[in-house]
């Protein structure tokens, strides 16, 4: 098809830049002369900043480690402390790495991305991209010595993973080269590094094919071993699984495509199913389910072993997290987008038992840690007008507050309230709504919502909105429609492929329910999301410009005829289906946003939200969106950002003018009172 703006493609591209810095001193300049960009800035990067934020703690062994960031390391430090510590008020922290000063001395911007430490904690795999993109270079850090390895595990610029099998092996994949890479810029093999081997010399365990999404290593740590897979994605939701020999063969499991690995403990491997599955001469095992294969006593005997049933979800009910500690797997189960986590234990006997454990009732309730070679466990509970706590277990059921974010606004006038809305096919969509507890007649209201990749919204605690959006007079919403997670793998499945439209219909159907019921109008209905949620807005947007008011469109997908072609766009036909199938297409075409936006049409005014070093989605969708509706004559404003990759924002200060920059623009179009 005939496409003027192919050039803006080029992301780093001198032209195209022009145009990326030209457009930014436009949005720029319009929403920071508004007086409440600056109270809005401040404001955000003060909570964002704030010393009191509970620090996220990853257990292993007898130590917590966390990734912190605020006023004065921007760019973060990675630090540890013991767990008795961790669980005082004031916990005490050493610094194990710290990333500003890192990247002072090596003249290098770079972006902590994540840590795999070896089961001994001699060893760690820093992961840190150049830019907060998904391109990262993997480094190893002696961890005793607080410093880089010199000669160690390390490998260059790739969508590289690597974990440790022992503390002298590492399971890896990496760019090795010209053909090693999948169509969706992913590695396809997978090798053993022997510590001393040269990198060259890395035993190949697994090859996959360039057709593949990726091949990924794997490795679940136990107190008796570790045992290495390796994941073969044949579509974004399909995969084998491949268990690693000590001379590093790969062996294929006798697993369903639909088969979603999570942990082990006791030889058992914990997952759950995205496809119902009937092994051989067992019962059938539904939907959704959690799951354990005997994968030890397979590899022992290789005869087919008894599945054992853990739990099995009901029509509104849905697996969200699961996490296996030393004594127990540990499960964040949903019942109409309402949390509460579970413990499941296996007897000598191999009978599992369910204990549900002593969280508050309604909000999310979820896994924060466990630890693999200890009792310790911690869980965390929020709400949207309740602050996140978390829990640390003790005992068999009880769960003890730990740690609480103070509140960040005052809860207290308003209400949160479960509504549901029918769809154009008739299904119901639930979603919630947040608002001033004595409020009457409508009100600007933002509604938000993702709807992809079996990824759920649910209850969460939005302090920025709580600041600087409800005490002004505004409400929000966030929907629950099909393509999410919300009620298991069906709720995902119902709106795959050739079924997407109907996201986007139950989407419209709860701005349309808001609106019946009188708690805003179309001119006062903001709709934000971002990257499928990004999708999503651009697509009811065209589809359905008179319902809404305003739009933020952050890192979206929006050329969906070209999206194969553009970042890890390959990666999702799974999700979307293949422009390339004459039937796919059409569907595709039917809401592409970028094929179907016209002229002479009345839209609402669109914000569009991008980032230069988004290797993932890529900023082109959004630059040529707005470039075609600015061409057309509608009211577009579009800002880039240089770094943060998909997140679109690297830092605290990055995060607060992104956020900053959305609430005055929400705030302008739909009329929220000054």
């Amino acid at each position: 098809m005939d496409d003027p703006f192919l050039w803006l493609e080029d992301t780093h591209g001198a032209t195209a830049l022009a145009w990326v810095n030209e457009k930014n001193a436009a949005s720029l300049k319009e929403l920071k002369s508004d007086p409440a960009y600056q109270t809005n800035y401040d404001t955000l990067l003060t909570i964002l900043d704030a010393t009191d934020r509970i620090p996220a703690g990853r257990l292993h062994g007898d130590v917590v480690f966390n990734f912190w960031q605020d006023k004065a390391n921007p760019r973060g430090i990675w630090r540890r402390t013991s767990i008795a510590s961790y669980e005082t008020a004031s916990p005490n922290w050493e610094t194990i790495l710290d990333v500003d000063a890192l990247a002072a001395a090596e003249n290098k911007n770079w972006v902590y991305k994540r840590a795999s430490c070896s089961p001994d904690l001699t060893g760690c795999l820093i992961a840190l991209s150049p830019g907060g993109g998904d391109t990262v270079v993997l480094r190893e850090f002696d961890l005793p010595a607080k410093r880089f390895l010199d000669g160690g595990f390390s490998l260059g610029e790739a969508k590289a993973e690597a974990a440790y099998i022992d503390a002298n092996t590492i399971l890896f994949s990496t760019d090795f080269g010209p053909g090693t890479l999948t169509q969706s810029g992913y590695p396809r093999i997978v090798k053993m590094w022997r510590r001393g081997e040269r990198v060259e010399a890395a035993k190949t365990v697994f090859e996959g094919r360039a057709e593949d999404v990726v091949v990924s290593p794997g490795v679940f740590q136990e107190t008796s071993g570790s045992t290495p897979l390796v994941l073969r994605s044949v579509s974004f939701f399909e995969h084998e699984y491949f268990a690693v020999t000590p001379e590093g063969t790969a062996l294929k499991l006798p697993l369903p495509l639909g088969f979603d690995a999570k942990g082990m403990i006791g030889g058992q491997l914990i997952a759950t199913l995205r496809k119902a599955w009937t092994p051989d001469g067992q019962p059938a095992l539904p939907q959704g389910a959690l799951i354990a294969f005997p994968l030890k006593e397979f590899l022992a005997t290789r005869t087919f072993p008894r599945v054992g049933l853990l739990y099995a979800p009901g029509p509104r009910a849905m697996v969200e997290d699961v996490s296996a500690g030393r004594d127990a797997v540990y499960v964040a189960i949903f019942q109409n987008v309402t949390g509460s986590v579970h413990a499941f234990k296996r007897d000598a006997a191999g009978a599992w038992s369910d204990t549900k454990l002593d969280l508050p009732a309604g909000g999310s309730a979820d896994i924060v840690s466990t630890n693999p070679f200890g009792p310790e466990a911690y869980f965390s509970h929020q709400g949207f007008l309740a602050p996140n706590t978390v829990y640390a277990l003790r005992g068999e059921t009880g769960a003890a507050a730990l740690k609480s974010l103070p509140a960040r606004f005052d809860a207290s006038p308003y209400v949160s309230v479960q509504y549901e809305a029918t769809s154009k096919d008739g299904t119901k969509i639930p979603y919630f709504f947040v608002r001033a507890r004595d409020a009457s007649g409508p009100q600007p209201a933002i509604l938000y919502g993702y709807g992809g990749f079996e990824i759920s919204q649910t209850p969460f605690y939005w302090s920025s909105v709580g600041k600087l959006w409800l005490p002004r007079g505004g409400a929000y919403a966030v929907a629950n429609i099909r393509g999410g997670g919300e009620f298991g793998p069906a709720w995902h499945e119902a709106a795959l492929k050739t079924n997407r439209q109907k996201a986007y219909d139950d989407f419209i159907a709860v701005g349309e329910d808001m609106v019946a019921r009188g708690l805003t109008t179309p001119k006062q209905l903001g709709i934000m999301g971002g990257s499928n949620g990004g999708l999503l807005v651009g697509a009811v947007a065209v589809q359905r410009p008179d319902l809404f008011g305003a739009v933020v469109c952050q890192v979206p997908l929006l050329d969906m005829i070209r999206f194969p072609k553009l970042g890890a766009g390959a990666s999702w036909v799974g999700e979307y289906g293949n422009p390339e199938n004459p039937a796919e297409r059409a569907v595709i075409l039917s809401y592409s946003p970028y094929q179907n936006v016209k002229a002479g049409v009345s839209y609402p005014p669109i914000f569009f939200v991008t980032a230069t070093s988004d290797d993932r989605v890529t900023p082109v969708h959004a630059r040529k969106m707005a470039a075609k509706m600015e061409a057309q004559g509608h009211k577009v404003l579009f800002y880039e950002n240089t770094e943060g990759g998909h997140a679109a924002a690297a830092n605290h200060a990055q995060q607060a003018e992104m956020n900053a920059l959305t609430y005055v623009y929400l705030a302008q179009k739909l009329g929220l009172p000054r």
